[in-house]
């Protein structure tokens, strides 16, 4: 059987009859109807229609509601129920789950297929067995745990090494006290409590002589630091951890050290010199307890850093990573190498009618590149975040209904979102200077800092029409247009005090001089040249709106 065919392979019948033997009677039946290979879980909350999660849909079971009774007899045939809300079926790799409500009584479930699948770590299996640490990283769902049962296998059975699984919650060997074939030979210790778990690694080499150990969800610091003990001592250790990236494996200040850790060190002027670099930097703090990290990107594709430590160092100094980039095509494994380097991207012809970038006089020849303009540009604007949440970035931009999108390269974006700390990073300089992608900075990761940043950049003004904000935008783009290049004094059209903030933000920019005149609701904007004499009308003062928004309101 091809590793693809096993990848598809369904759960064996008598395992899955397991789980659907435990449902109440009427449940069983339209379970049963449904084709068991596509079956994720079965979710059965109180008050509520019962539902089976499969692949790409969602089937209703019946339509009668949950009652406490049905549940009580699904709890009725499973194992105890531990501390982590979760139990299973004996010699079964489905997983039970409970949600409790305030009073601790249970009030829904979730019943979770389980499968030994062979042939899965095939892209990986010349990794396994070279004796080196391996951690996999990648999203709920993806396959970690899947994956780290089938090395236990190859492991112990193929490979002939003593093998050790710490199970927290029984989800690599299965519930019961005898564990389930699909980690083959290797042995397995159970853990009492979740919050025992480092425990039972460092009991695991102390008692068992174990040649590898397998530990699923690195989580906390106790745990990080009893693998950095089991590295140590010369045990391999295969594991999981939290996070889909390296980059957010290094920022997680609970797990950095799983790969060297991170601490700021201050260069000597001279150093700073020589390195081109800002005097403050991070650095990685030790060798890194995992030699190998895998993010796991999808079921059949992955990407491979061969030396952490290397990998490690190329991020810490604003470098491309890089890496091994392997993909399961029709049963085969491609493996294909990452650029440690991009090549430059070639600019893009400004729009016609536009004048000087940002900041800049009118461009010319041997000038720098012109920034690339959000709200002033046609398309959608393309954004990347640099040492901020991406995932966060994207809710964000579709909050504030951003014509944005997200993209997974420096070098193709028109703005970088970064944090203030690394916006000097020598990489991030170098390429946003030869890209003209505007860099945007925050003090730190959150919502509120990237809404009110990317509020001002994208010109939105929010409870406004699109269509007044168009007209708005492009009168003070051509309005700039004519100071720029006659050095002439221009009035805007009256505008509402909204709009007039987002006519200031945008003439702000082109460090340009602009006053408010007259009053509601014919106040307006005068647009003057750089250096010209400003016109102050007398006892005037600041619109409320406008305060903050770049220029004289």
């Amino acid at each position: 059987m091809s590793p693809r065919d096993a990848i598809a392979a369904p759960v064996p019948d008598d395992d899955f009859q397991s789980l659907v033997g435990i449902l109440p009677e009427p449940l069983q039946a339209a379970v049963r109807d449904l084709p068991s290979g596509e079956i994720l879980e079965v979710v059965m909350d109180l008050g509520r229609v019962p539902e089976a999660r499969l692949t790409g849909r969602v089937v209703r079971l019946s339509g009668s509601a949950v009652t406490r009774k049905d549940l009580e007899h699904v709890l009725a045939q499973v194992g105890t129920v531990s501390e982590d809300n979760r139990a299973g079926i004996e010699r079964t790799l489905h997983r039970v789950s409970a949600i409790r409500n305030r009073q601790g009584k249970v009030v829904g479930l979730t019943l979770r297929v389980g499968r030994a699948i062979y042939g899965t770590i095939d892209m990986l299996k010349d990794l396994i067995g070279t004796g080196l640490n391996i951690l996999l990283l990648g999203r709920p769902g993806v396959g970690k745990t899947t994956k780290l049962r089938e090395v236990a296998r190859v492991l112990s059975d193929d490979l002939g090494k003593r093998v050790m699984v710490v199970d927290t919650s029984n989800e690599i060997g299965g519930d019961g006290d005898i564990p389930h074939p699909g980690i083959g030979g290797a042995r397995r210790m159970q853990v009492s409590r979740p919050d025992r778990q480092h425990d039972v690694m460092i009991e695991a080499v102390e008692n068992h002589m174990p040649e590898a150990i397998i530990v699923d969800e690195i989580g906390t610091s106790a745990e990080a630091s009893a693998a950095r003990t089991i590295a140590e001592r010369g045990v391999q250790l295969v594991a999981t951890a939290h996070g889909n990236t390296l980059e957010n494996l290094v920022l997680n200040p609970t797990l950095s050290d799983l790969v060297g850790g991170v601490h700021t060190v201050t260069l000597s002027d001279e150093e700073a010199r020589r390195r081109r670099t800002q005097k403050t930097i991070s650095e990685r703090r030790a060798p890194p307890t995992f030699d190998v990290v895998v993010e796991m990107v999808t079921r059949d594709e992955v990407l491979v850093h061969r030396d952490t430590a290397q990998s490690v160092d190329r991020l810490l100094a604003g470098e491309n990573v890089g890496g091994e980039r392997r993909q399961l095509v029709e049963g085969q494994v491609e493996v294909k190498e990452e650029p440690e380097a991009v090549a430059p991207l070639p600019s893009r012809p400004a729009r016609p009618g536009r004048t000087a970038p940002t900041g800049e006089a009118p461009s010319r020849e041997g000038a720098p590149t012109p920034r690339r303009e959000p709200g002033l540009r046609q398309g959608t604007t393309r954004v990347y975040a640099h040492a901020a949440s991406r995932d966060l970035l994207e809710r964000v931009l579709r909050d504030i209904g951003a014509d944005a999108r997200v993209v997974g390269r420096l070098e193709n974006a028109d703005v970088v979102l970064t944090l203030r700390s690394r916006a000097n990073d020598p990489k991030l300089r170098k390429v946003s200077e030869r890209t003209g992608a505007r860099v945007l900075a925050i003090k730190r990761n959150s919502s509120s800092e990237m809404r009110r940043v990317l509020r001002d950049i994208f010109l939105i003004a929010e409870g406004v029409d699109e269509d007044q904000v168009r007209e708005a935008v492009a009168e003070a783009e051509h309005a700039i247009q004519r100071v720029l290049s006659e050095s002439v004094v221009v009035p805007l059209a009256p505008r509402p005090p909204r709009l007039r903030k987002l006519q200031h933000r945008l003439v702000s920019r082109y460090h340009l001089e602009t006053v408010s005149h007259g009053s509601e609701p014919q106040r307006h904007l005068i647009i003057y040249p750089l250096g010209a004499l400003v016109d102050m009308p007398q006892g005037r003062e600041l619109d409320v709106e406008e305060e903050g928004a770049g220029g004289l309101a």
